[in-house]
């Protein structure tokens, strides 16, 4: 149900909030649903430590926060971007990159989500050491950009 119908005089901006509004909200619904499953399963696993041991107050148990399966270790993007530009051929691309990395680290590259974080991590990682002067974009094959070291020449 839109609150403005689409022909008013309303600006195209207002359209955009009520579009982006919808979306937020179905994330907000998404997670919500997402936060019951844990707690039912959060609550299966207290039933079954009741099991073995009735007495415990399960509620004095310390959560432990657990860093996605994808985090890295502080600087271990950089060194294995580093390392992959130092060892190539010619220039790569950050999909390339992100690929490699992937595989490096043993995460599976079928997860699109995970391959999209991925390659925002690489390009992230390639802004800061191109700011810095370390490494340079070139043109590839294709509109595509390729990165190398900004102390090697490929051509």
């Amino acid at each position: 149900m839109m609150l403005i119908p689409p022909d008013a005089d309303a600006p195209n901006v207002l359209h955009a909030f009520i579009r982006k509004r919808a979306e937020v909200a179905g994330k907000i619904e998404h997670n919500q649903l997402a936060l019951r499953r844990l707690i039912a399963e959060l609550d299966h696993i207290d039933a079954t430590i009741r099991i073995f041991e009735p007495s415990i107050d399960v509620g004095k148990i310390p959560s432990k926060p657990v860093p996605p399966r994808h985090a890295a270790f502080k600087g271990e993007v950089t060194r294995i971007v580093l390392s992959m530009l130092r060892e190539a051929d010619g220039p790569l691309t950050s999909r390339n990159i992100a690929e490699e990395l992937m595989r490096q680290r043993g995460l599976s590259s079928d997860d699109n989500d995970l391959s999209v974080t991925m390659v925002k991590r690489v390009c992230a990682c390639l802004r800061t050491h191109r700011i810095k002067g370390t490494i340079r974009s070139v043109p590839v094959a294709g509109s595509l950009q390729g990165w190398q070291l900004s102390s090697r020449d490929f051509t």
